[in-house]
This record gives structure tokens, C-alpha cells and sequence, in this order.
């Protein structure tokens, strides 16, 4: 304060807090954590809009079997490695007027005379119609619920309807991408949550308690780190029976997916526990006589509650690349289980990069998805923060 000044006098205080409206007056102090942090995040668009996103991909592979057209395993040799059909809402009624209607053109194809392969075209003349809630193959809804409606189809079943083309076996992309999408992004929601746990009880006993307990689990830690990855993955490939069944394999590969991902939250969390275990609200803690693991688990865990979704939310991308990675290689998942990797070993050869670069689409869904996640982790974890 400048010493000629004159002090600020009562009215004065009185007037500069009667220019603060009101309404921002009752509302300091008064919003939770939870709402200080959805309001720091809903300021990062990016986060938001990735958010979006995520939500949607998770939701298309909730429903995998209502949104998807065809059923995974559905073929028809006579549309072997089609083209993509284009979606069209306008068609030319027989009047010549234009009307509303979604539809995708049919194909017509001749022998390559060199190579005689079927080569397929466009027909302009062949219209099909499409629909939304539409009857098709019956399903069950999670194994549960039977049901014929699809979300989008032709309306005669029987007609062509491949809006991301068809592999070489006549096989629909878009409902094996749809039903890869489940599998795929379950890996990654299972297998952090098992991190999570282990992560979460193992660092803050580590952390906790210091010692000969804290050497030995970060001895392990290291061992599990140290491990190659690839030729672990090899050696369980090899291991794992042909007789097992798909559900059998997919529950093994997210556990050792687990069991490999848990070491850099166990550190995070062991460091933050070694920082707080001496603070005055730990020993009062200590001094009331409460038990240690209720001292962990319900004064300590809860400050650290932002990072850990922060983090989780930042896995879960690493959990999908591990799956896609290990399944395209095929020391992962194996057909008939469908996901994104086994989708993705369908564009290893020449002729699919060349001729059908359509396969590629597992491969852009990874990228979206794992974009996503990244951005929307830097928004929780930059909204959860308590010193910004």
C-alpha cells in the first residue's frame, strides 16, 4: 500500500464487496470437489468433445449386436472383397422428381480377363433400399435378450449392404468392426480396473508401511518391469491349448494384460503414500487407534482419488495397443474371437494394401480411440488437480 494512502475503512470494504454480485458471493465455498472439478473440466473442449467420443465408441460396443447390420461370422462368396457402398439419402423417383430415401447402389461384376478375378462395379441402376430399425438375423442382445431388429440395413436382407466393403471370405468390415469393439475396448476397461486394484493396495502398503515389505514389493516390481515383453507373450502363446475355448482365452490374455500393467500405478501410488504417512491428519489418525488399513483406505486413497481416475483413464489406451499389438501378431487373440488385432491381421499382405485399403479401418478406430482417451486423461487430470 502506498504509505500516503489513507487505510480502507469499513464503508469502503462495505462498498467494494457490494460491486461482487451476489449470486457469486453464495456460491464461493459452497460447490463440492466433484463440481469444482466438472467445472475446470467442461473448460477444456477438447476433453469434452473426446469424452463425447469415448462414450459413443463404448456404447456402440454395448450394443454390438443391435447396431451391427450382420452378425460377425455371416459370409457370401459372391461378394468377395467388395468396395465400400455409399450411403445416399436422395434418389430420382420414376417421375424424374428428386425424394428422400436412403439407399446404396448394387454392383455388377465380370472376370478380369488376365488375372480372372470377379471385379466389381458400381451400378447406378441397381438401387438398394436402407432403413433404420430394420428386421434382419435374429440375435440375443448380451446372450440374453432375443431380437431381429437391427439399428441400420437393407430392408430385403437378401440384398448387398457393405458400407465398409467386405473381406476376402464376403465377410460384412462394418459388423466385424462393430462386434471387434466390444472385445477390444472390454480388454482395456477389465484390465485396468484388475491394475487398478492391485496398483492401488499394493503401493499403499509399499508406501505405508516402508520396511522389508516395501523392498519386497518393489523388488517384484522391478522383476516384472525387467521382463521382454514380446518373447513372454511368445512363451504364453505357446502355452496356451488349442483346445481352450475363445471365452477361455480372452479371460487368460486380460489377466496377464493385468498382471503385466499394475507396476507404474503401484509406484505412483507408493510415492504419494511415503509423502503423506507422516502428516499430522495420518498420525491424529494413528493416535485414535485406527487400524492401518482403515487409515489407507479411507484418509489416504481419497486425496488421491483424482489422479488415480487421471491415470486409469490414461491406461486404459495402453491396454487396447497391448491387445491390438499382441492379436495382430497372433500371440493374442485368436479367430473366431473377434477384435480389432484380429481384424487387423486381415491387411498383412500386399493385396489388402493394394486392393482393399478398407481393412485398414480397425487400424483408424485404434487411432481415434486412443486419441481420445489421451485427451480426455490431460482434461480429468488437469481439472483434478487441487493447485491449479
Amino acid at each position: 500500500m502506498d504509505p500516503g494512502a489513507s487505510p480502507m475503512t469499513v464503508s469502503d470494504a462495505t462498498a467494494t464487496d457490494s460491486a461482487i454480485p451476489e449470486e457469486s458471493l453464495a456460491n464461493v465455498g459452497l460447490a463440492s470437489q466433484r463440481e469444482l472439478v466438472w467445472r475446470k473440466f467442461t473448460e477444456h473442449a477438447l476433453a469434452l468433445a473426446s469424452g463425447v467420443v469415448i462414450i459413443l465408441i463404448y456404447l456402440v460396443g454395448i450394443f454390438a449386436e443391435f447396431v451391427a447390420p450382420r452378425s460377425p461370422d455371416f459370409y457370401d462368396s459372391s461378394y468377395t472383397m467388395l468396395a465400400p457402398q455409399q450411403l445416399k439419402f436422395w434418389r430420382t423417383g420414376e417421375d424424374g422428381s428428386t425424394e428422400f430415401g436412403m439407399h446404396v447402389n448394387g454392383f455388377s461384376s465380370q472376370r478380369d480377363p488376365n488375372t480372372l478375378r470377379r471385379v466389381f462395379t458400381l451400378d447406378e441402376n441397381v438401387v438398394v433400399p436402407v432403413g433404420l430399425f430394420v428386421k434382419g438375423a435374429p440375435y440375443r442382445l448380451w446372450g440374453l435378450i432375443p431380437s431381429d431388429i437391427h439399428l441400420i440395413g437393407p430392408l430385403d436382407p437378401s440384398q448387398p449392404f457393405y458400407l465398409l466393403g467386405s473381406d476376402r471370405l464376403g465377410r460384412d468390415v462394418l459388423s466385424r468392426l462393430v462386434h471387434g469393439t466390444r472385445v477390444s475396448t472390454s480388454i482395456g476397461l477389465v484390465g485396468v480396473a484388475v491394475s487398478l486394484v492391485l496398483g492401488v493396495i499394493l503401493g499403499g502398503i509399499s508406501g505405508y508401511f516402508g520396511g522389508w515389505i516395501d523392498n519386497f514389493i518393489q523388488r517384484v516390481i522391478e522383476f516384472i518391469m525387467s521382463v521382454p515383453t514380446i518373447p513372454l507373450w511368445m512363451g504364453l502363446a505357446a502355452a496356451i491349448p488349442v483346445t481352450w475355448s475363445p471365452v477361455l482365452v480372452y479371460f487368460i490374455i486380460t489377466m496377464i494384460i493385468s498382471l503385466i500393467g499394475w507396476t507404474s500405478l503401484a509406484r505412483e501410488v507408493r510415492g504419494r503414500f511415503m509423502s503423506w504417512r507422516n502428516e499430522p491428519f495420518v498420525i491424529a489418525a494413528r493416535l485414535d487407534g485406527t487400524s492401518q488399513m482403515t487409515i489407507i483406505g479411507r484418509h489416504l486413497v481419497p486425496g488421491f482419488v483424482s489422479h488415480i481416475i487421471a491415470s486409469v483413464t490414461l491406461a486404459i489406451p495402453a491396454m487396447i495397443i497391448a491387445e491390438t499389438s499382441l492379436s495382430f501378431l497372433g500371440i493374442g487373440l485368436r479367430p473366431p474371437v473377434v477384435s480389432w488385432g484380429v481384424l487387423l491381421q486381415e491387411a498383412q499382405n500386399i493385396r489388402s494394401l493394394a486392393e482393399a485399403p478398407w481393412l485398414l479401418a480397425p487400424g483408424v478406430l485404434v487411432i481415434i480411440t486412443v486419441l481420445a482417451l489421451n485427451f480426455l486423461g490431460d482434461g480429468l487430470r488437469d481439472a483434478a488437480d487441487p493447485y491449479t
